[in-house]
C-alpha cells in the first residue's frame, strides 16, 4: 500500500473544504439548505475540528429501497460528506494521475 505523506493540511484549507461544499451539495436538498444556513460558520467549524484532531463522523442514515430487489442504502451526513469530497480533490490526482 502506498502511504501519502503531507496531504491533511491541505485538506484544510478554507478553499477545499469551500470547493468540496460545492462538490458535495449536488444532489441533495434537504441537508444542504439546512448546512446552508450558516455556511460560512459551519465550514468554519469543520475547518476546526480538521485542524485540531477532534473531528468524528456522524451516524449514517440508512433506508431500504425496492427497485427490482430490496437493498440497504447507508447516507453520511451532509458534514461528512464535505470532508469526503475535500479528501477526494488532494488524494485523487496522487493516486490516479491520468
Amino acid at each position: 500500500m502506498k502511504r501519502i505523506k503531507g496531504c491533511f493540511p491541505q485538506i484544510c484549507t478554507p478553499q477545499k473544504l469551500s470547493s468540496a461544499y460545492r462538490r458535495a451539495r449536488k444532489g441533495s436538498r434537504r441537508e444542504v439548505a439546512a448546512y446552508e444556513m450558516d455556511l460560512e460558520l459551519n465550514l468554519f467549524n469543520l475547518r476546526q475540528s480538521l485542524s485540531a484532531g477532534n473531528y468524528a463522523h456522524g451516524a449514517y442514515r440508512q433506508r431500504t429501497i425496492y427497485e427490482r430487489k430490496p437493498r440497504l442504502i447507508s447516507a453520511a451526513p451532509f458534514r461528512d460528506r464535505v470532508v469526503h469530497h475535500a479528501l477526494m480533490q488532494v488524494i485523487d490526482p496522487m493516486l490516479d494521475p491520468t
